[in-house]
């Protein structure tokens, strides 16, 4: 439904058909502004955890602060499950592939490419997903 014209009289009314307009397209361009693309966090957990981890929420914040959602089930899913535990892993591996296919981009940090992430950058290449590579100081790099 658009915005009419005619004023309630039926008369022409181009002041007002042009002050509605203009706040309707005002509305739809902060809609448009507002939508942050969903990412995927792909950085090394296992190893250096406590360092990985820190590195994961720098990672997560780069994103909020380039207007992206972030998503890094490995910052989650060790909370409550044990990554040391073969079926355990394997069921957090087969849920990060579910949600990495929510996400609109898979985000790839650091130079070392664990397992899991080779599994989920795999995935990625195999739905057509956009996959961009950072650095560790955030900048982004070629493959």
């Amino acid at each position: 439904m658009g915005v009419n014209k005619f004023n309630s009289e039926g008369y022409h009314d181009p002041t007002a058909f042009e002050a509605l307009t203009n706040i309707i397209e005002k509305e739809k361009a902060e809609k448009r502004a507002a939508f942050k693309p969903l990412v995927y966090i792909c950085s090394p957990y296992a190893g250096d955890i406590d360092n990985n981890v820190k590195k994961a929420r720098k990672f997560c914040r780069f994103a909020i602060e380039k207007n992206h959602i972030p998503l890094a089930p490995h910052l989650l899913f060790p909370q409550f499950m044990d990554d040391n535990d073969t079926k355990e892993r394997e069921l957090a591996m087969f849920m990060n592939m579910v949600l990495l296919g929510k996400c609109n981009e898979l985000w790839v940090f650091g130079s070392i490419i664990s397992k899991g992430m080779e599994e989920e950058i795999a995935k990625a290449k195999k739905r057509k997903q956009l996959i961009r590579y950072f650095n560790e100081h955030l900048q982004e790099v070629l493959e």
